[in-house]
């Protein structure tokens, strides 16, 4: 009688064992969890590929960048046109932030929430400029530069993407980045 509890018990669990494999749900270790960015998912999220989690990763963090030396060119440009310019990096890169954001909350994946060490330093040397020397110095670093190798990031990253919400965002950056920079480019002629 005792046996054969056992054996039905064990049968049951060889049967839920087999039906999760067969499905693809796997457990999550706090490691393997931590390497994704994504500690602590449960439900609907689905587990992104590192390569997905970097992808989320590289957007906010370029947004946060324009956003941060956009507000200096803000309250810092001579130029309306590098005003008008600094705005619209303001508007579209905080739209943008808003929605990474909202997939990486959603993914369950935890977003940088400053500039990188890199803009932190071009934030103090733009602080020390003023007039025509501000403004030539935003447009190339902020405005060209950062926006080449944003777009690059993006080109790059969105190759490697599995995540359909990662790769909406990846697309729907790519254009706006590419018009920002050409933008930029007109601006510097």
């Amino acid at each position: 009688m005792q046996k054969s509890k056992t054996l039905k018990a064990l049968l049951a669990v060889t049967v839920v064992a087999a039906m999760f494999s067969s499905v693809g749900v796997q457990a999550q270790t706090p490691t393997s969890a931590a390497k994704n960015g994504a500690a602590g998912q449960t439900g609907s999220r689905t587990m992104l590929s590192s390569d997905d989690v970097k992808a989320l990763k590289d957007m906010a963090q370029a947004n946060i960048n324009e956003i941060a030396a956009a507000k200096i060119a803000l309250s810092k440009a001579q130029s309306s046109e590098v005003k008008a310019f600094a705005k619209q990096m303001v508007d579209d890169h905080g739209a943008a932030l808003t929605k990474v954001q909202t997939v990486a909350q959603q993914k369950g994946v935890a977003l940088p929430t400053e500039p990188d060490a890199k803009h932190k330093a071009m934030a103090t040397e733009l602080e020390k400029q003023s007039g025509g020397a501000f403004d030539k110095m935003y447009m190339e670093n902020a405005g060209t530069k950062d926006h080449k190798m944003v777009l690059s990031t993006l080109q790059s990253d969105s190759r490697k993407i599995k995540d359909p919400d990662v790769k909406a965002l990846a697309d729907a950056h790519t254009p706006v980045v590419e018009q920002h920079l050409k933008s930029a480019q007109q601006m510097s002629m």
